[in-house]
């Protein structure tokens, strides 16, 4: 497998960010780390042996990065307008610095010039971030595999809300999406994967939540509950991804 590690300058953060990426060529997809997770994670924890089959195929190229969760998601003792602030910071990073570079990178590899779009995928807090990218920016994003996640910022800011803790927080602004907004048809246009677990440490509320709010918007997801065996854990994240991506590339 052909891997490729990144470090530049972010201007949207005011610091060095890493990344890497694993592939040869195919459709760009984006991971986003679990809590706290950093670049490495893809790899270290086997999650880039699962995607193998579709990496060293030419199917997909995946690109690995930072959270800032510990200045973000999880500083509950930080304040939470400085928080929410910085996590605008970092997706800023993503849409306007992380996407360019795969479109870059992807293009020179195999020709690809944006159509279709970028797939993001990512599991527990990484899939909360992944959906929030997803329905905040149709025009990036036509694919999402999400597991395990939550929905909501309270999570990670509690009763606290403003105008960014909105605008982060999908079944609040999904919830207030007029029906004939424009984006609704694009979503209608793209794959989503909404998957979470009914065993330990999982959290299916907030994901029967979105079905709730996206069926009601007419919006079409794939959203889907897996047993009560089923633990938020990378095995179980495994079986998910061979099941979901056959379907997501398809």
């Amino acid at each position: 497998m052909e891997t490729q590690y990144f470090k530049w300058y972010s201007p949207a953060l005011g610091r060095d960010m890493e990344c890497k990426s694993y592939g040869h060529g195919g459709r760009p997809v984006l991971f986003i780390p679990c809590q706290d997770g950093r670049f490495f994670d893809f790899e270290n924890y086997n999650m880039a042996d699962v995607w193998a089959p579709w990496i060293e195929s030419g199917q997909v190229m995946v690109f690995s990065i930072d959270t800032i969760d510990k200045e973000t998601w999880s500083n509950q003792g930080g304040e939470p307008w400085w928080r929410i602030a910085r996590y605008e910071q970092w997706i800023h990073y993503i849409t306007d610095e992380v996407i360019p570079f795969m479109r870059s990178t992807v293009n020179e590899r195999n020709g690809w010039t944006g159509e279709p779009g970028v797939m993001v995928f990512g599991a527990s807090l990484g899939a909360t971030h992944a959906a929030n990218l997803y329905f905040r920016f149709p025009f990036i994003f036509d694919r999402l595999l999400a597991l395990s996640g939550i929905y909501t910022a309270e999570y990670g800011f509690g009763s606290y809300m403003d105008s960014q803790v909105y605008q982060n927080s999908p079944v609040h602004y999904l919830a207030n999406m007029p029906t004939d907004h424009p984006y609704i048809n694009m979503y209608n246009q793209k794959k989503a994967v909404i998957c979470v677990g009914q065993g330990a440490w999982e959290i299916p509320e907030t994901t029967r939540q979105m079905q709730s709010i996206l069926e009601s918007k007419g919006i079409s997801a794939r959203v889907e509950y897996w047993g009560y065996d089923c633990v938020h854990d990378w095995p179980w994240w495994y079986k998910q991804v061979q099941h979901y991506v056959p379907y997501l590339l398809d």
